[in-house]
């Protein structure tokens, strides 16, 4: 099986389906004009950009090269997880940083080391994809989940505030909104994992398949990464809950609402 170079043309006439979305939003005058612009044009520099880098990066395959790319993704990944969302709070920035920090990479390195054997730990080839991956799913988890939880305390401040002055504890009157916000972390990956292979060809194993890989193998790749994505967000998001939960609500049980900001 031959791969498939793509041509400045082949990518010219992807990019002008574009059109079909520009056109639908004036047609039902959605004022998506605007946005649709902007997003794809930094597809096309941020997927160029990073086409570039990684071809230097796998160049020179060095730890001190590979790491500090890593830790810039991981970076990037906390702060985009912060900042959706119609509310925030003093400390959210490091809360979800540390949250897809702390999940993403203990699930990758266990990936890395006891699952695929990959040697040395940063190979470029393995290392940064396999991050890359598992980063994107746990941000959308620690977003969901920071966000449902200060929606559940602002809806149901009432009832917070009534298991408190019953003499109830700080997790009592918290619990519930936790549930909730973690099964809203957790729902899009446990989505993605009902109808993969049925409905949708993940990234990888098209990825691996277009380029000439064993469709057995590819899918193999698939399953370890699929398992790894759903471990990570589940840790980012449980991770990211018990932060805001500890954040607004003091050690002497008092639910701290003022701390609440709409953005």
């Amino acid at each position: 099986m031959n791969y498939q170079n793509l041509s400045a043309l082949d990518m010219a006439i992807a990019a002008s389906l574009i059109l079909i979305n520009g056109a639908l939003s004036l047609m039902l005058k959605l004022g998506l004009e605007r946005q649709l612009l902007l997003a794809s044009v930094r597809t096309v520099v941020q997927l160029l950009a990073i086409g570039y880098l990684l071809g230097w990066v796998f160049e020179f395959a060095y730890w001190y090269v590979v790491l500090p790319l890593m830790c810039l993704m991981t970076l990037i990944a906390g702060t985009s997880a912060a900042g959706r969302g119609k509310r925030t709070y003093r400390g959210q920035r490091v809360d979800s940083i540390l949250s897809v920090w702390g999940s993403s990479w203990l699930v990758t390195a266990i990936g890395l080391f006891v699952v695929i054997h990959i040697h040395p730990w940063y190979e470029p080839q393995y290392a940064i994809p396999i991050l890359g991956m598992i980063l994107g799913n746990t941000l959308t988890g620690v977003s969901l989940g920071i966000e449902r939880m200060m929606q559940e305390l602002t809806f149901g401040r009432g009832t917070v505030e009534m298991i408190l002055a019953l003499g109830g504890s700080r997790w009592e009157a918290a619990q519930m909104a936790a549930r909730q916000a973690v099964r809203a972390g957790m729902i899009p990956t446990l989505n993605q994992m009902t109808v993969v292979g049925i409905v949708s060809l993940p990234g990888m194993m098209t990825g691996q398949v277009l380029a000439g890989e064993s469709p057995v193998e590819a899918v193999r790749y698939q399953i370890i990464i699929m398992f790894l994505i759903a471990a990570s967000s589940a840790l980012g998001t449980v991770g990211a809950v018990m932060l805001t939960y500890r954040r607004l609500f003091s050690v002497d049980h008092r639910f701290q609402a003022f701390k609440l900001i709409e953005r």
